[in-house]
């Protein structure tokens, strides 16, 4: 597989400079090389997206697939910027130009550091995905196991490029904070003592009866056997490199800042992450001032509570009080289930154009009950329904009054709508039906959240409390986000920040300031998004005044499936100037015998 890997950038290329003729055919034959090559580099995120011709391998982790990944990446650029711009109209022209943004950002990351980063951390890698990856993956067919088979043992192999990644970063000084990596050989030992009782077991637990009895006889003894004699003993490998040679060697900083070239590196996260130019010290002074505006609403929330008590104290009761906890992971599912219920009626009021893919809210795995928030989006397939994944594990850590916003931005009108929505595109490249820019998805989903109350939603002053709550973390992160990683500020500092401005349970602020060190700058696209699109409605709304439909808007916000910011502000300024023209020049009033 290593091999294919290092070629494949080059066995791609004939398919784009050969015999086509048309600047349109050039661009497409472009965008497909590129996703298929996509797809094969990562079969986890193939699997994820519904396609499963890669469900027997694992993502080639080693140096070299590095490396020829930013062959392929200069190439696409390359090809992609030689081809005849001016020849393309529409969505073929839209497509190359977001077709060379999106190399072009890959680029400049891999200028900084051309291999992983961090392969894995307390907040995300093997330990985290590969649950994730198995409740994806269909389980129907004598083919499907077999291919769940060659991934079990294709493990050995994907954690010796882990672990050469994380060699490289030794020698490099490209490595973690020893606060980031600290708890992963816990966690690797953990997912290892469960191997035959976890989830990544489950599938040989239930094999279907369509399956002959003897492949079922084949796969339920060949599955454990797997799990114990590959998956296993990578995993016992993995965490004793990371205890014994990886966290002696990684750093006692927690700011990206000290990482070779740091703070020029962050400056760059930042820029993408947001979806603009604004800097680390921009971006900090705007949560300052985004913090204030929401505390202040809050306080009139509170009120409405009547609870006389100080913020601190409300938090406190707000995070304890057992009335507002459910007691069983059934109601809080219930709980999720009837929020979508309600939102579903309700689009129509909101969007011209409404998601066709199921949603279906179910239960995480426990095992992941500490490393995933109260819920997150898992992206449906044509053969498996998109999911609203709700954390059941801790009850004591999931308020009710969090439950609608929440609801709302994992799944409609929050990431579902958007995702789903942009399946549904199916003029455009695949490429682009399945984009991902932070500030967008992130930012859209929390605008959502803010359209729960044209929906009929936060009436209850917890509610309201919870969806303030929500926003206020967000702002929050890019205080504590910016501090940690531009101003110098201690693990505490950052934890001190958020437990004295927002009302997040102590706890769950440790995790979110660890999620920060982790993954420098992530967090600060949701509230800079949100900003940008709130922004672009007001401007719509003054503009266009009488004549503005909140459909339409929304129609042109997600019609181009996930754009970055200043595309979609050019998007939506020419939607206003369209808009100003149609009303300028009236459509003639038929005549009442219809000639």
């Amino acid at each position: 597989m290593r091999k294919l890997f290092a070629i494949c950038v080059f066995s791609l290329l004939p398919l784009v400079a050969g015999a086509v003729d048309t600047a349109e055919q050039q661009a497409r034959a472009l965008f497909t090389a590129d996703w298929q090559w996509r797809l094969q580099a990562r079969p986890e995120y193939a699997t994820a997206i519904g396609e499963h011709r890669f469900n027997h391998a694992l993502s080639d982790t080693s140096l070299a697939a590095s490396r020829a990944a930013l062959l392929h990446h200069r190439a696409m650029l390359q090809q992609a910027r030689a081809l005849a711009t001016e020849r393309l109209q529409g969505q073929d022209r839209l497509s190359l130009e977001l077709f060379i943004h999106e190399h072009e950002e890959v680029l400049r990351q891999l200028a900084f550091y051309p291999y992983q980063l961090q392969p894995i951390s307390n907040q995300d890698g093997l330990h985290i995905r590969f649950a994730q990856m198995v409740a994806s993956t269909p389980f129907a067919s004598e083919s499907d196991y077999r291919n769940y088979l060659a991934r079990l043992h294709a493990v050995p192999a994907h954690v010796d490029g882990l672990v050469e990644q994380m060699r490289e970063g030794m020698v490099t000084g490209w490595v973690a904070p020893k606060t980031t990596m600290a708890g992963v050989p816990a966690m690797l030992r953990a997912m290892r003592e469960s191997i035959e009782s976890g989830p990544l077991a489950a599938p040989f637990g239930s094999i279907p009866a369509t399956i002959t009895p003897a492949a079922r006889e084949e796969f339920a003894a060949a599955g454990p056997v797997a799990l114990r004699t590959k998956v296993a003993p990578a995993l016992e490998a993995l965490e004793a490199f990371i205890r014994n040679e990886y966290l002696p060697a990684a750093r006692d900083t927690i700011s990206a800042a000290a990482l070779p070239g740091g703070a020029e590196y962050y400056a760059l996260l930042v820029a993408q992450q947001t979806g603009g130019s604004l800097t680390p010290l921009e971006v900090h002074a705007l949560g300052l001032r985004e913090v204030d505006r929401i505390r202040a609403l809050m306080r009139g929330v509170i009120a409405r509570t009547g609870f006389s008590g100080s913020f601190a104290q409300f938090s406190a009761f707000a995070n304890s009080d057992k009335r507002l906890f459910f007691k069983s992971p059934d109601k809080l599912l219930a709980r999720y289930r009837k929020v979508m219920g309600r939102a579903n009626s309700q689009l129509g009021r909101l969007f011209l154009t409404l998601p066709t893919e199921d949603l279906v809210v179910k239960p995480a795995a426990r095992e992941n009950g500490e490393a995933v928030g109260g819920a997150y989006y898992e992206e449906g397939s044509a053969l498996r329904p998109a999911g609203l994944v709700v954390n059941t594990a801790r009850l004591d850590a999931r308020p009710i009054w969090e439950v609608e916003a929440l609801a709302l931005h994992e799944g409609v009108p929050g990431h579902h709508l958007q995702v789903a929505r942009a399946h549904q595109l199916a003029g455009l490249p695949a490429f682009r039906r399945h984009a991902w820019y932070p500030a967008f998805g992130e930012g859209w989903a929390l605008y959502a959240e803010s359209l729960g109350y044209e929906m009929g939603f936060y009436k209850d002053a917890f509610s309201a409390f919870g969806q303030l709550n929500s926003e206020l973390l967000r702002a929050a992160r890019m205080v504590a986000d910016t501090g940690i990683h531009a101003m110098g500020w201690s693990r505490q500092q950052a934890i001190d920040y958020l437990n004295a401005n927002t009302a997040n349970a102590l706890a769950d602020n440790e995790i979110e300031v660890d999620r920060y060190i982790a993954q420098p700058a992530k967090a600060l696209a949701y509230k800079a998004g949100q900003l940008r699109i709130q922004g672009l409605r007001a401007r719509a709304q003054m503009v266009l005044g009488e004549r503005f439909d909140v459909r339409q808007f929304h129609e042109t916000v997600l019609g181009n499936g996930a754009l970055p910011l200043p595309v979609l502000e050019r998007q939506v300024g020419r939607w206003i100037e369209e808009s100003l023209e149609a009303a300028s020049h009236p459509a003639p009033a038929r005549a009442a015998n219809g000639s």
